[in-house]
Formats: C-alpha cells, structure tokens, sequence
C-alpha cells in the first residue's frame, strides 16, 4: 500500500506519524512518502522534501518563502500525479494541502484531510474547495463534524489525540515537584499566549489581574509559562515596568506541566483552553488584540463562544472576557470566584472529565480505519 502525506508542522508531524504507525499495525505491507517532519521519518516515510521547508510563521516570513513553497507544491502534485499513491493524506496545514488534494482528486486519486481547518467560525466560503478537494474529512472535535454533516460534506470524527495522550486523573503532586512548587499552596498559572501580539495585548492585564489577587488572597503563587526565550524577555519588561515587586515565576515551555500544577489558570484564548479542560483546571479565557482587528473578527467569526471548552460543551462552563471586558477587575472576579468557591470547581471539573471522555476514542486508530474503509 503507497501512501502520499504532507504535514506542514510540528504538531501535524507527530499526528501523521501516529497515524502512519497505526496504519501500519493494519496493513504491514506500507509505503508512506510526501511532506516529513523527523517523527514521520522515524515512522517510516521517504521525504520527498523536508517539513521546514513550508513550516513557516509571520506575514512576512511566509511572503519570503512563498516562491519556494509554491514550488515545492507544484513538485509534490507533479510526483503524485505521475507516481498515484493508493490515497493522500494532507494533515493540517489547510492553505498549503488543499491545492495538492483538489488536483490530486481531480486525478482520481482519493484524497483526505485530517484536522479541519476552523470553517465552522469563519471564512466558510472554504467549504466549496473542501467539497472539491476531499474524499473524506476526519474531524478532532465532534461539533466540527455535525457541521460538515449539514453542509453533505463526507466526515468523520475520531477523537482528538491530546485526549488521548493527556490522562483522565492528573497527578497534580508530580508536577509541582517537578517545577519545585510547594505542595500545599494556590497557584495560579498565567499564560498570555505565544505570539508577540497576544503577549503585547494581554501580559499587562494578567500581571495587574494578579496583583489585585495577591492583594485578596495572601501567599499566592503566581507561574507563567513562556514558548521561547523572546517571549519570555518580552513578557519580563512588561513586569518590571509596571509591577516590578510582584513574583511570577517564568518557565520556559512546560506549559502543560505548569497547568498541571494550576489550581485555576487564567490564559489567552486558543489551543490552551483545551489542554487547561483536559487537565480539569478551572480556567477564565481572555483575548485582546487592536479595535481594528476586533471590529473585523467580529463581522467574520460565526460562533457563539471562542475558548474550545464551551463550543464543546455548547454552552458557557468558563467565562471568556474578550477586548473591553477584559479587564483587571473582571478577570479577578473571575478568578476568585474559582478560588473561594471549592463546590463550583468541583462541578466544573465534572464537566470536564465528561467532555475528556467524549474526545478520548484512539485518534489514530480510528483515523486508520476510516482512511482503510475509503481505499477499499
């Protein structure tokens, strides 16, 4: 069995991988080539080109590397067409994979995407090119499929692998040893985002956020976890500048670790809240950016909530206070509300556990299978 596949990222390179490796359990008899990251290599697939070659980031880092990357797509499409494999799997990175599946398709050649690009919140005009490029979506979050369901678009959800890998009981004690934090006092973890704006926008309120909570609630623990040493400079600033007497512990990485040590967190709006949700964490999700960029957000997104738990949940479990609302004072209340009141977290990690078990279902496996089903 040939198997075309392109991961665009390191996320999308270990999800490939592990799907490589479970096809494999099925069907021994596999040759995998496209698009590989170092996991995807370990799994065995030929790389007809190197994963950094289109893992690019920034506006103009991407406009840089435009010339090469579409050359390199042009190349990929070109291999497969001449040399079919039995299917194609683009894994994640929607605006570079779905060109390749919609021409390779086109070929007759059977095509899917695993991981949806975010069409159910915005810019969903991209349905018609996914209606023309897949034979089959495979979906991590289920809500993501009931709106491909509506839109007669062939779907399937198979869980989601951070559900998977995150355990349902967490072992709070071994985390705060391992980040050397005592045992029996309130931490809260504060994590404004990975990229340069979100730490712009949104470092100020927490640190102010957790100044009015010290003033609260006295020996509080303050731990931030930062993705790489310019963030965690730039963040460092913007402490000493405006609460240069307030002790936040910096980390580098180790976000999950960090949320694992958490008795509450309060974190910007993305990938983390589900990661905070999967590791039963009462979370309060906030989000600024510029008035502009917001007046624009607000006209295209199409959802009711922007932190994964309550699109999940399809109701609000955690607060989100988004651009005004986000405020130091709101935020606090917030937080406090979690802290003092022992019998809502309980029911909220409830919620969570509940919400865990529905994505919990072996990613990979069933991403094997569906992917089996449609070449037979």
């Amino acid at each position: 069995m040939r198997i075309g596949i392109v991961a665009g990222e390191t996320s999308g390179d270990q999800l490939a991988a592990d799907l490589i490796f479970a096809l494999r359990k099925k069907h021994s008899n596999l040759i995998g080539e496209g698009m590989a990251g170092p996991r995807l290599m370990e799994a065995g697939c030929k790389p007809l080109f190197p994963m950094e070659k289109i893992a690019v980031m920034g506006l103009f880092e991407v406009l840089g590397s435009l010339p090469t990357i579409l050359q390199i797509r042009h190349q990929l499409i070109k291999h497969f067409i001449a040399n079919p494999p039995d299917i194609f799997i683009g894994v994640d990175a929607p605006d570079f994979n779905l060109t390749v599946e919609e021409k390779l398709k086109k070929h007759g050649i059977k095509t899917v995407h695993y991981v949806s690009p975010s069409v159910w919140a915005w810019r969903q005009s991209r349905l018609k090119k996914i209606k023309r490029a897949d034979d089959l979506m495979l979906t991590l979050l289920p809500f993501e499929a009931q709106f491909y369901e509506k839109n007669n678009i062939p779907v399937k959800f198979v869980g989601h692998y951070l559900a998977d890998r995150i355990p349902i009981e967490i072992d709070r004690a071994t985390a705060r040893q391992a980040l050397n934090l005592p045992q029996d006092a309130t931490v809260v973890a504060l994590l404004p985002g990975s990229r340069a704006n979100e730490i712009k926008y949104l470092s100020e309120v927490f640190i102010r956020t957790a100044q009015l909570c010290a003033k609260q609630i006295p020996n509080l623990i303050f731990v931030a976890p930062m993705v790489n040493h310019e963030r965690r400079q730039q963040f460092k600033a913007i402490l000493q500048q405006i609460a240069p007497e307030l002790s936040i512990k910096l980390v580098d990485e180790k976000s999950q670790l960090v949320m694992q040590a958490a008795d509450a967190i309060l974190l910007a709006s993305g990938t983390a809240t589900l990661e905070a949700m999967l590791f039963k964490r009462p979370m309060v999700v906030a989000y600024r950016m510029s008035n502009l960029t917001y007046a624009l957000a607000k006209r295209l997104i199409k959802v009711p909530y922007i932190s994964l738990p309550n699109l999940l949940a399809g109701k609000k479990i955690v607060p989100e206070l988004i651009q005004a609302d986000a405020t130091p004072e709101n935020l606090t209340q917030a937080l406090l509300n979690y802290l003092q009141n022992p019998r809502e977290v309980k029911e909220l990690k409830n919620e969570f556990t509940r919400l865990h078990e529905t994505l919990r279902l072996n990613a990979s496996e069933h991403a094997a299978d569906a992917i089996l089903n449609l070449i037979k």
